[in-house]
């Protein structure tokens, strides 16, 4: 009896790879992390990350990132529209320029915006004339956050905004559909899942940002640090085990909020195929 032949040739082999280098490369340093913080035990681990510094900077961390990640969101989508719906001198360079922060190393983007939003910077000092401090306070972490998010938002929705149709826009408009209603019922629905992904995105590469945030933190402990930071310096202090700990709760924290984020992305484009 001759056995059916699979549709993807070689299916056993490249599923055995991609199962060995995911295991390696993600899955072993995870199962590290949580052996290396299980060695302070259910009393110390509790300790380690319910102290006050500690939540302190986990809310920093968390907060200020959810709240970038939804800028970026609303400015992301405008930045997409524009790029993608309209041509005007220099489009294709402001294009490009969405990417520096891909590019950039992260202490470059730090130096950069505490140099910008310092006393004498060029945003800083008429800043500072109207009692808005942004570097070395919380603030200026909530500015880094979003300049390194940004682009996770445009790139993610740009491409599904140029594959959508003007003609749905145009048809939906002959029927009697204000602007309003055609953004909310024909571009929205289909834009929906990949806003979701691009606001994961930004939140996930800001809650774990380190390099471009210190320089314009200030990493005053209960005011302006994170946890990345308190991360490196309960290393610097050789307490292993507490660091793990922290990085423990950031990683389960970070998967259940995007979990919930794919989870509605994975219902919007259900009930968008429904729709269709």
């Amino acid at each position: 009896m001759l056995t059916r032949r699979s549709v993807l040739p070689g299916f056993g082999l490249t599923l055995g790879l991609t199962l060995t280098w995911v295991s390696i490369l993600i899955l072993l340093p995870l199962a590290c992390l949580f052996l290396k913080s299980a060695e302070l035990g259910w009393s110390g681990f509790f300790d380690a990350v319910t102290s006050g510094r500690t939540l302190h900077a986990l809310s920093v961390s968390f907060g200020i990132a959810f709240a970038a990640a939804l800028v970026n969101l609303v400015g992301g989508v405008i930045v997409v529209w524009a790029l993608t719906r309209y041509d005007f001198p220099g489009r294709r360079l402001f294009d490009a320029i969405v990417d520096i922060p891909f590019a950039l190393p992260t202490a470059v983007a730090g130096i950069a915006l505490s140099t910008l939003f310092g006393a004498k910077g060029w945003l800083g000092a008429p800043l500072a004339a109207l009692d808005i401090k942004v570097a070395f306070t919380p603030l200026g972490i909530f500015v880094a956050m979003i300049f390194i998010g940004i682009p996770f938002v445009v790139r993610t929705v740009q491409p599904v905004l140029a594959d959508l149709e003007p003609e749905l826009e145009e048809a939906a408009s002959s029927l009697g559909a204000r602007r309003w209603q055609v953004i909310a019922r024909v571009i929205l629905p289909s834009l929906t899942p990949a806003i979701l992904t691009g606001f994961a995105l930004a939140f996930a590469r800001a809650v774990g940002e380190y390099g471009s945030v210190i320089f314009i933190a200030g990493n005053l402990p209960n005011v302006s640090e994170i946890a990345p930071l308190l991360i490196v310096i309960r290393l610097s202090e050789f307490r292993y085990a507490d660091a793990t700990a922290i990085a423990v709760v950031m990683l389960v924290a970070a998967f259940l909020i995007i979990f919930v984020i794919n989870r509605i992305q994975r219902w919007a484009q259900t009930r968008g195929a429904a729709r269709h």
